[in-house]
């Protein structure tokens, strides 16, 4: 009768044991699924950003006939960082993925920052209407932009810490779950979004 009390307590302690690895383990599934959520928004915000960009080189084309050379470097980053937006939303976890994008994301604003100086040297350009909508939508989406990332880093900052945490990191071990990647932009003028107000 001992034994069989044992045997159940043993059972029973096995059992409680087995319930907590797949409660960690489908933590850890939740925490990765959070965090690919969060990346799509990025994602969103992205697209939404590269619809704009040749909607205002385009209105552009008219007043600065002369920078070419400018309207053609912002619609090329443009296409370079949507390609790379596609790669990272693939597997937004892959860290070569998302050290892509933001290099991509780095070059983009560059090239829309020296046009829009550019673009200050042309008084007609400032003042068309077509061009202040597109603005104005480029702000409010540059902005989505920062919160959508913020959202995206700090549920990769979650997930990493459950995945490294003790027992999470031998439930993370066994199951594959892999560390995630922030998006990040290193320099600090890379981090301020693109100024298109003139």
């Amino acid at each position: 009768m001992g034994i069989v009390i044992g045997l159940l307590i043993f059972g029973g302690i096995l059992l409680l044991f087995s319930f907590y690895l797949v409660s960690l383990y489908n933590n850890l599934v939740a925490l990765r699924n959070r965090f690919k959520n969060a990346f799509a928004q990025i994602d969103v915000q992205l697209k939404r950003r590269y619809d704009l960009i040749p909607n205002i080189v385009e209105t552009a084309k008219a007043f600065m006939t002369h920078e070419r050379e400018t309207l053609e470097a912002v619609i090329n980053a443009r296409n370079t960082a949507m390609s790379a937006g596609q790669k990272a939303a693939a597997n937004p976890g892959d860290p070569s993925a998302m050290q892509n994008l933001s290099t991509a994301e780095v070059a983009l604003a560059g090239s829309m920052t020296k046009f829009l100086g550019l673009a200050e040297a042309y008084p007609d350009l400032k003042s068309n209407q077509n061009m202040l909508a597109v603005q104005e939508e480029l702000t409010s989406t540059e902005n989505k932009v920062s919160f959508a990332r913020q959202a995206f880093n700090d549920a990769v900052a979650t997930y990493n810490t459950a995945c490294e945490s003790f027992p999470g990191n031998l439930v993370a071990g066994f199951g594959r779950f892999e560390r995630a990647s922030f998006f990040e932009i290193t320099a600090q003028q890379e981090r301020e979004a693109v100024k298109v107000s003139f």
